[in-house]
């Protein structure tokens, strides 16, 4: 029987993870990371002494911001990952973090995870901007996994492991959540005057955006595919974290919210086209049947999920506080690199 999932980061306590996982823990003490990078759970270092054990793991549970807590649960985001793990983590082409215990209450949406602490991997600061090397290491992983998928994960939607682009919570919740936050940034944030242009009109058009994103041919969605969930090895191998948002819808979604948010604006400027084109290129060498992979639809994805993308910095800008510089940075920088976005892919023209 697996251990109790644990109300408070106080319940979890050496015997909790001895429990949880099998090992002989003898001590433990808990340290709050992830501030400032737009996670959407409370997620913890967990430092462990004992036999048989790792010296650290990574703890995740609920967010503490209430704001931050509710959207997650209403978009069943605790479960999905919690699935992720049971059931689609060992298919994916690229390595994930270990899962030791990971249970969720699906009434409550109650969930506690523990998974390999990756933190001495190198890390890819999203503030910074991933550079042009990483970011082509990030797409081929984004391609194999979508070509696996490819015209395939309207099934993974339908037993309930994702949500598709389409389902209706998202229009239901997300022009909500959306005006919370976009009332907050506009006081606490210069905006540019493209996001201006916009972010009156993004509520009613999300509706449309999304139903367009979801029309196939679909496939396995990250959902949240940008620097901060991204790790590298020692050999560059690709490591991705964070499974909240796992979802099916067109591909082309994943990879404009990494090239338009995870670069630098200047880089974007300069690789857009050719990511884009070798995302298409490893479609198909990873066996993608080639008469779904339509280039010229794909490009229009690409542009419609880059204007829903305004709703990451917007919305997670509610659970954030905007006087810790890394939190404000992000979403500073997510908003500059948007604004590039919207001037160079015409995306103003999208909003009806």
């Amino acid at each position: 029987m697996a251990a109790a999932i644990p109300t408070s980061i106080d319940e979890v306590t050496a015997k909790w993870m001895s429990d949880a996982t099998g090992w002989n823990v003898s001590s433990l003490r808990n340290e709050m990371i992830g501030v400032g990078v737009g996670v959407a759970s409370a997620v913890y270092r967990s430092h462990l002494a004992g036999t048989g054990c790792p010296a650290s793991v990574i703890t995740k549970m609920p967010a503490v911001d209430p704001n931050a807590a509710f959207t997650s649960t209403v978009l069943r985001m605790y479960i999905r990952e919690v699935k992720f793990f049971k059931t689609l983590a060992k298919d994916v082409p690229f390595r994930v973090s270990k899962s030791f215990y990971g249970e969720v209450n699906e009434e409550t949406s109650q969930f506690a995870m523990v998974v390999e602490d990756l933190g001495k991997m190198r890390i890819v600061d999203q503030v910074k901007g991933m550079s042009a090397a990483d970011a082509r290491r990030a797409v081929d992983g984004l391609a194999a996994m979508h070509a696996k998928w490819w015209g395939k994960a309207d099934a993974l939607a339908h037993d309930g492991t994702t949500i598709s682009l389409g389902d209706p919570i998202y229009p239901a919740i997300v022009p909500m959540v959306f005006a919370e936050g976009w009332e907050k940034c506009t006081k606490e944030i210069k905006m540019p005057d493209s996001i201006m242009q916009v972010g009156p009109k993004f509520g009613e058009n999300v509706a449309p955006l999304l139903a367009s994103l979801a029309k196939g041919p679909n496939t396995l969605a990250h959902g949240d595919y940008r620097a901060d969930n991204i790790l590298f090895g020692a050999n560059d191998e690709l490591t991705v974290l964070d499974f909240q948002l796992i979802g099916t819808g067109i591909g082309a979604y994943d990879l404009a919210y990494f090239v338009t948010q995870s670069i630098t604006a200047d880089d974007a400027s300069k690789h857009e086209r050719e990511l884009f084109d070798r995302w298409i290129d490893g479609l198909l060498a990873g066996g993608a049947p080639r008469d779904l992979v339509d280039k010229k639809a794909l490009w229009e994805h690409y542009r419609s999920a880059a204007l829903f993308c305004l709703a990451y910095p917007i919305i997670a800008s509610r659970g954030m506080d905007m006087n810790d510089k890394r939190s404000f940075e992000l979403i500073d920088c997510m908003n500059t690199r948007f604004d590039r976005a919207v001037r160079e892919l015409n995306l103003a023209s999208l909003i009806k």
